[in-house]
């Protein structure tokens, strides 16, 4: 495996270069369960989700089988209460001793979600062996980015040269959050909902985006020239569309950073501007006086078919 590229559905379509490969003890499982804890937004808190069908595609269980998975909404505050890990153990077929040992395993699960701030610790399979053993034996741990400040150690080993997307890697140097896509319009808007409804939009007026790329509320001039670099490294982009709405961000801010990128790059693809919000008219005015061949918009429809017409 040393040395080979690992290509699976969670890595690039040229895969990863294996440079480590952990070796554990080998088990002879004789049953896979399944065994979930994440944050839910709907049921405002950490929830396990568990099925005795175990070791396969979870989302098919749930559309094929969903008298398969139960859904139990924990507190953050407190242990898994005992009845409801024996509730749990038995809805994954487990019996006899083994129903305590299942039920220890998954308190002790909840105890590491809380201890590392987890979102999400996924035990796919958890396996009943030919001893009666309960284990962990494949496990997925999401972590809060916001905790990053007490949970350094976990942080810390975070391997970037594993990353989908070196741009990823350096946008995310720069608090941006950029995904690569395969279009050749590329966008810079703050918040990821009117990321989404950009390129939506795009996509309805004939175009294709590029990709997606937030630069947040708290966008500073620096960080949209940063953002711009990554813009114009794809060789792909062949106009770039920038659609912010100033809530909390200065509208001035972003077209001071725009003009200031753009004569730093020497632009030379076609540049399509919709602002609104906060201190819009100041910002429309530095764009004006720029000298600089920028188009503005003065809606989201309005920018999405300059900039398709801008290709043509």
């Amino acid at each position: 495996m040393i040395g080979n590229r690992l290509i699976t559905k969670q890595t690039p379509k040229s895969g990863i270069l294996v440079n480590k490969v952990m070796v554990a003890r080998s088990v002879n499982i004789t049953r896979e369960t399944y065994l979930c804890i994440l944050l839910d937004r709907e049921h405002n808190g950490p929830v396990l989700i568990a099925s005795p069908a175990g070791g396969m595609d979870i989302e098919a269980v749930a559309e094929e089988t969903p008298e398969k998975l139960l859904t139990v909404p924990l507190d953050i505050d407190k242990p898994i209460p005992e009845a409801t890990l024996i509730e749990v153990a038995k809805f994954l077929e487990f019996k006899g001793d083994t129903v305590k040992r299942c039920a220890e395993e998954i308190q002790k699960l909840y105890t590491l979600f809380k201890s590392v701030d987890a979102v999400q610790i996924e035990i796919n399979p958890l396996a009943e062996t030919d001893k009666g053993e309960v284990i962990s034996v494949d496990a997925k741990l999401n972590f809060d980015d916001n905790a990053q400040f007490r949970q350094k150690d976990i942080f810390d080993m975070d391997i970037t040269e594993e990353e989908a997307d070196p741009r990823e890697v350096e946008a995310a140097k720069y608090n941006l959050n950029y995904v690569a896509m395969d279009g050749n319009i590329g966008c810079l808007v703050n918040g990821a909902g009117l990321a989404m409804a950009t390129m939506d939009i795009i996509q309805l007026n004939g175009g294709s985006p590029a990709n997606f790329l937030d630069v947040g509320g708290g966008v500073n001039e620096s960080q949209v020239a940063k953002a711009f670099e990554i813009l114009t490294a794809d060789p792909k982009v062949k106009g770039i569309l920038v659609n912010v709405f100033g809530g909390i961000v200065n509208c001035a801010t972003i077209a001071n950073g725009i003009v200031a990128a753009s004569k730093k790059l020497k632009l030379n693809v076609p540049l399509v501007v919709r602002l609104e919000g906060t201190n819009v008219d100041k910002a429309r005015e530095i764009l004006k006086n720029s000298g600089l061949p920028i188009q503005t918009a003065s809606d989201l429809d309005d920018a999405a078919q300059k900039s398709v017409a801008a290709l043509n």
